[in-house]
């Protein structure tokens, strides 16, 4: 019984048939990331900022994504996830936009009102005398 370490596989090549053997060299490029699938983004949109179910064409999306990415088709994840993050993009903005723009409105409105209080104040406050009535 051979008991030597390590073992040599007695099907692999040897170091002579190595040499025989010609050697193709494949060039490629950087690998590129894994696609995102924007889950976590999407579950906050569907919960907090659910404005027209944007939030949940995101999570519909993103879970599309993350299947896609785990069955393999990376170029489908991707475009999936590019889709659910869009999603997100406009689920988001929904719902900062009009309340910003709500507090815009009460803040000009509450200067303008304190401007028409001052004047109408100083109306009220005007001492006429006698000979103004002349």
């Amino acid at each position: 019984m051979d008991t030597a370490y390590p073992r040599e596989d007695p099907r692999a090549p040897t170091a002579r048939s190595a040499d025989c053997a010609s050697h193709t060299a494949v060039a490629l490029g950087a690998p590129r990331p894994p696609p995102r699938d924007h889950l976590i983004w999407s579950v906050f949109s569907t919960l907090y900022l659910n404005l027209c179910c944007l939030g949940f064409l995101a999570l519909a999306y993103s879970i599309k994504a993350r299947d896609q990415k785990v069955a393999g088709d990376l170029e489908e994840a991707r475009r999936l996830g590019s889709k659910a993050k869009c999603y997100n993009i406009l689920a988001t903005m929904w719902a900062l936009v009009p309340p910003l723009l709500l507090l815009a409105l009460v803040v000009t409105g509450a200067l303008h009102l304190s401007r028409l209080a001052k004047d109408s104040a100083a109306f009220f406050s005007t001492k006429f005398d006698d000979s103004d009535y002349d």
